[in-house]
């Protein structure tokens, strides 16, 4: 099948992406708004886009059938410029679905999940204690495209639990932190434990010789 997404409905769109670009990593956001009140929030439009400097990218799309009115994420993120993506493992998977949840905006989605939070390195905006790596990020840009707003965010401090990180690197010992991705379907996810498969990078000097 071919399908033209500019003659196709827009829900077309969706449903065909979200199953092709998979497994996408999950970003759990906690972010403020101007009185201080937290808010957390998962998004799997997600991903780095450029480490020098450090740039992540998020998609949030506006509220259901309101056109021009954002998420509270994206509305503290305009307001207040600052966000920590709590990365999401196993083990905080189902607080990270409680969060998912479309609650009142006078209840905390933190609370409701069972969730702590601890004070962030450099930015107003705490993290979630359960998690075991988070990034701290200020507003870089925020787009506005369609129905939904395209958030960059600056990386300016790093977070991750001493027991998965290799200081020489440094480097994640992603292989024992069992992160999580989104998968197409209402709750379907992937997981990484057991799932690591090492194909080693081909140098043009052992492609050339047949070395591969």
């Amino acid at each position: 099948m071919n399908y033209d997404l500019e003659k196709s409905p827009r829900s077309h769109a969706y449903k065909l992406l979200v199953g092709l670009v998979a497994p996408r990593p999950i970003a759990l956001i906690t972010s403020m708004d101007e009185e201080g009140r937290l808010n957390a929030a998962p998004f799997s439009a997600y991903n780095y886009l450029c480490t020098d400097p450090p740039i992540i990218g998020v998609g949030v799309t506006n509220r259901p059938n309101q056109m021009f009115v954002p998420k509270d994420t994206a509305r503290n993120i305009r307001r207040t410029g600052e966000f920590v993506v709590n990365i999401v493992t196993e083990d905080i998977a189902s607080q990270m679905n409680i969060c998912a949840t479309d609650f009142p905006e006078e209840m905390s989605e933190v609370e409701l999940a069972g969730l702590t939070t601890v004070p962030s390195e450099k930015i107003r905006v705490p993290r979630l204690a359960e998690a075991h790596a988070a990034l701290e990020c200020t507003e870089f840009t925020t787009m506005e495209i369609g129905r939904s707003r395209i958030i960059l965010g600056r990386v300016v401090a790093i977070y991750v639990e001493d027991r998965f990180l290799d200081p020489e690197g440094p480097y994640v010992k992603s292989e024992e932190l069992h992160a999580i991705g989104r998968m197409n379907g209402l709750g379907n996810y992937v997981k990484t434990r057991d799932a690591f498969v090492t194909i080693p990078r081909i140098s043009y000097e052992e492609w050339k010789t047949g070395k591969r």
